[in-house]
């Protein structure tokens, strides 16, 4: 019996200056997108990175109050890798992270302070394709940063965001989320794929933790390539980083 044939990926929209990504974790991005990042700052872009959790429950071994600090750490000299400056963090509670509306403020009031063409966020389906479920924290995440996308555009939401000074942003095109199972668009990172790897070997504490439970998930470049091999597939490149888009206009 044949496989399947799969859809090709079209290519990303790449005609923006301003970008915000919004995901649960330190390492968050870099499990696929930060070779995507590496491309776009090369272009010019500005990317900003926000953490709605420092990654405190991430490693068995190392007690939240310790491993919070390290990942924060981690994750901005990760970001250093693939150009990006700033990164902020929420605080949030690793694990525990709630959809709700004290979350879409939080991401609503980073969307008009930063005033971004596109939001990335990361997957938020319930799995990432087959049977295994997808982490809390991501599901609850991505679906706020696409309503908090939104909500940064209407004044008469979250108000109290136009007492601390924060004007309306409407200039969310779209909300990418990396790596979903129900991604129609992609990114050729094929030239800046290394530096990608490079962006997720900073998380040294992180892989380390994970090598002591197995899995390909410790091997930053094994699972990269296999990753962006099979969606370099589907845009007749060598390696890519594949998105769902949502366009809010």
């Amino acid at each position: 019996m044949s496989e399947q044939a799969v859809e090709p990926y079209q290519p990303v929209d790449e005609d923006w200056q301003t970008a915000l990504a919004v995901v649960a974790h330190p390492d968050d991005m870099e499990y696929g997108a930060a070779a995507a990042v590496a491309r776009w700052t090369s272009q010019g872009k500005k990317v900003v990175y926000v953490m709605v959790t420092s990654g405190e429950a991430g490693i068995d071994s190392m007690d939240p109050e310790e491993c919070g600090p390290l990942r924060e750490a981690e994750q901005i000299a990760s970001a250093r890798v693939v150009g990006v400056d700033v990164v902020e963090f929420l605080g949030y509670p690793d694990g525990m992270v709630e959809y709700g509306l004290p979350l879409r403020r939080d991401i609503a009031r980073a969307v008009r302070r930063h005033r971004p063409d596109i939001v990335i966020t990361s997957n938020f389906r319930d799995t990432y394709g087959g049977t295994a479920p997808n982490q809390a924290d991501h599901i609850a995440v991505g679906r706020a940063a696409l309503d908090g996308a939104r909500d940064a555009g209407n004044r008469w939401v979250f108000r109290e965001l136009l007492a601390e000074g924060h004007e309306p942003w409407n200039g969310v095109r779209q909300v990418w989320a990396a790596a979903s199972p129900e991604s129609g668009h992609a990114v050729d990172t094929t030239e800046h794929f290394d530096l990608g790897v490079a962006s997720l070997e900073e998380h040294k504490a992180y892989l380390a933790g994970l090598a002591g439970l197995g899995g390909t998930m410790a091997d930053a470049r094994e699972f990269l390539e296999g990753a962006g091999r099979g969606a370099g597939g589907r845009l007749g490149v060598r390696f890519a980083a594949p998105f769902e888009v949502f366009p809010l206009r």
